[in-house]
């Protein structure tokens, strides 16, 4: 996990404005690009593993189903979220592998003001509160050669406040179902230099009080990083690198948003981290620019946090007895 924690849920949505224009109604997944990066197929520790995640997505335009602004629309779309990963690794391999569930709870702030020039209209809504509740109980882990390779299902709970048309929702309204992979390749044999993929595909339920089902979505986190150490015995590691996403809708939404046009985005940044391998503590920072979105808003996203893993001991090798004194002869 080291730097790479998973979030399972989109904040907020611009159900208010859905009267306004159709493309504002636009049903969006519930994964958040951005949460992986360096060393996204890494592995804890065996142990319990505690991650905080802070990220920040903040956008002052939406665009149409050709990648341009939509005209006559202002304002800003911006949200906050805290994530907090629990992972437990056992010590024990299985299918020659390591078996790594987690859970996600998370905080939520969010808030949208737009203005629709030309017209009297305007829209304000945020929402604050606990979200939805993102857990992958089928998580597997190895350890190759030259990468670290993990494999999962996971699923998003909607325990987010969520009511159908209000505008301070802070949960998406539905269950969805992830399939995830994470990869990381060691380009040299030193394990400084590294490639890194992790892959999302979304499978959602029906909105609450709607007969909304938003589409299937998948999403690619990459990213070429480099590892340098700050001290002569490695005790302190500086990581740094280019990290990106590309996000696609793959399937028709289900109900009267069905006629919607498919939403993409995808973005580009880099990333720095800071390492402690002998306290099993890692701080991170991200940034990401939106380059270009299509049937949605285009944007920022800062991301920062760190983690820490409680090992379980290993047990030490059973000492050798110690034989009995000699006794001297007579």
């Amino acid at each position: 996990m080291t730097n790479a924690i998973k979030f399972g849920f989109l904040i907020l949505a611009w159900l208010f404005l859905a009267s306004l224009s159709p493309l504002l109604a636009q049903q969006k997944g519930q994964y958040v690009p951005g949460q992986w990066g360096l060393n996204a197929g890494a592995i804890p520790d065996p142990g319990f593993t505690y991650g905080n995640l802070a990220l920040n997505y903040s956008a002052g335009q939406l665009n149409n189903s050709n990648g341009n602004a939509v005209p006559g629309i202002t304002g800003t779309y911006a949200f906050w979220v805290d994530e907090n990963i629990l992972y437990y690794v056992p010590k024990h391999k299985f299918l020659g592998g390591y078996f790594m569930p987690y859970i996600v709870l998370a905080f939520a702030n969010g808030s949208l003001v737009a203005d629709i020039t030309g017209t009297n209209l305007s829209a304000n809504g945020g929402g604050t509160g606990f979200a939805d509740m993102y857990v992958q109980p089928v998580n597997l882990g190895w350890h190759l050669k030259r990468a670290d390779v993990n494999v999962g299902y996971g699923f998003t709970a909607p325990t987010g406040r969520f009511t159908a048309g209000a505008s301070n929702n802070v949960g998406s309204g539905y269950w969805g179902n992830d399939l995830t992979t994470n990869t990381t390749f060691y380009v040299t044999k030193n394990k400084g230099t590294s490639a890194n993929l992790a892959t999302v595909w979304e499978i959602h339920g029906q909105k609450a009080g709607t007969n909304i089902t938003p589409g299937q979505a998948f999403t690619m986190e990459w990213a070429f990083g480099q590892v340098l150490p700050l001290k002569k015995d490695f005790s302190r590691l500086f990581q740094f690198g280019l990290v990106g996403y590309d996000q696609w809708q793959v399937s028709n939404n289900g109900g009267r948003t069905a006629l919607l046009p498919y939403y993409s985005s995808h973005g580009i940044g880099f990333q720095t981290n800071f390492i402690l391998p002998a306290k099993s503590l890692s701080f991170f920072f991200k940034f990401y620019d939106a380059f270009s979105a299509k049937a949605t808003a285009q944007g920022r996203t800062i991301v920062f946090g760190g983690s820490w893993t409680l090992r379980i001991p290993k047990p030490e090798p059973p000492k050798p007895a110690t034989p009995p004194p000699s006794t001297p002869k007579p």
